[in-house]
């Protein structure tokens, strides 16, 4: 299975739906949103409508907390975890937050497979013993390149890929 990850999208609508289309094409059912999505509407007029599964979202450090939970619960196909998220997909433990010493305490606990974080808006994997950790970067372009991850649970590959290169 291949899961998107992406982080910091600062409601880039034209980033978002480019990558939200592209994983539907490819038959990606699961993505992972490491925070900061500013306007909570963005989940139900750009992200709900585009999904082709479900989409797990953790707060970052800018928004309204409460909307974006309250636009998350107005959805059937994306679940809101507030600041840290937790899900196992394709017996993978994920553990998810926005920040990178939340994810490299997460990974040091030796329960996940993969830690996901975002802010720096800069793109990085590597590992804390057996776990790795990623930020995908900036999928809204803030400062960086636009970037995005795709994990792949079957051998646990983690790809970074840059937005201006998809088809």
């Amino acid at each position: 299975m291949k899961i998107l990850l992406i982080s910091d999208s600062h409601d880039n609508i034209f980033n978002l739906e480019k990558v939200l289309r592209w994983a539907g094409s490819i038959g990606i059912q699961h993505i992972i949103h490491a925070g900061d999505i500013c306007a909570p509407g963005v989940v139900t007029k750009t992200f709900s409508p585009l999904l082709g599964g479900q989409m797990h979202i953790v707060f970052g450090n800018v928004g309204d907390r409460e909307l974006l939970e309250q636009y998350c619960a107005k959805t059937n196909n994306i679940k809101y975890y507030g600041d840290f998220g937790e899900v196992e997909l394709d017996n993978k433990k994920i553990a998810f937050v926005h920040f990178k010493e939340k994810a490299e305490a997460s990974a040091k606990t030796g329960k996940y497979d993969l830690a996901v974080f975002g802010h720096s808006h800069q793109s990085e994997v590597y590992k804390i013993g057996q776990t790795q950790l990623v930020n995908p970067g900036t999928i809204g372009g803030l400062y960086n390149r636009a970037s995005f991850a795709v994990y792949d649970t079957k051998n646990e590959k983690v790809d970074i890929e840059f937005l201006d290169q998809l088809p």
